[in-house]
């Protein structure tokens, strides 16, 4: 297999970027931006540390960060496994990369910036999930917002329903697969109920 080694290689193949691609980037959340943002349920924050790079889903029952200023978003760490990837990568290296989805929306926002973690309680305590608060909370600076155009989701008509797939594995299969005396099927048939007292 013959690789790519170089970016004139690269550029060779590619070209120049389209203008407009470059246009449409701004340095901080704008009045449009804020909107669409404020209406995202889902994110997936990607960070690089020692290990390797991390992407994480993060979901919310409404807007899944808070915006407090045009550069500063809040985006609270719910409860999860304590594998805590993504934070000990933020502790370690401040990069970060956000991925922002609204469900039925062709577009996606991508923001890089930077992050800190924090666990003090002037923040933490400014939410409340259920009578519960995030242990952390991620304060990411924005470096630079841009919306991400429709092809990838019209390529893939992620949204229509017409494409779900049936009979995938599970996430008991998973854990089966890794330990044959695991058992997946009684782990499924219980994660709903299970999930529902882990969610905030």
């Amino acid at each position: 297999m013959q690789t790519i080694e170089t970016l004139e290689a690269l550029e060779d193949i590619y070209g120049q970027p389209v203008q407009r691609s470059l246009d449409k980037v701004a340095d901080h959340i704008t009045p449009l931006y804020a909107r669409w943002i404020e209406a995202s349920r889902f994110v997936v924050i990607s960070t690089v540390g020692e290990e390797g790079t991390d992407a994480s889903p993060r979901g919310e029952d409404g807007a899944v960060v808070r915006l407090i200023d045009a550069k500063t978003l809040w985006l609270p760490d719910w409860r999860g496994n304590n594998r805590v990837d993504t934070l000990r990568n933020i502790v370690r290296d401040d990069r970060v990369s956000l991925m922002f989805f609204v469900t039925g929306d062709g577009n996606v926002v991508r923001i890089n910036g930077r992050a800190k973690v924090t666990a003090d309680p002037a923040i933490t305590d400014t939410f409340e999930q259920r009578g519960k608060h995030p242990r952390s909370v991620v304060v990411i600076t924005l470096e630079e917002i841009y919306f991400q155009c429709s092809k990838a989701i019209m390529r893939s008509d992620l949204w229509n329903p017409e494409n779900a797939v049936g009979d995938l594995p599970t996430a008991g299969d998973f854990l089966q697969e890794q330990d044959d005396g695991f058992d997946g099927k009684t782990y499924d048939d219980g994660y709903v109920e299970y999930a529902k007292t882990k969610m905030w």
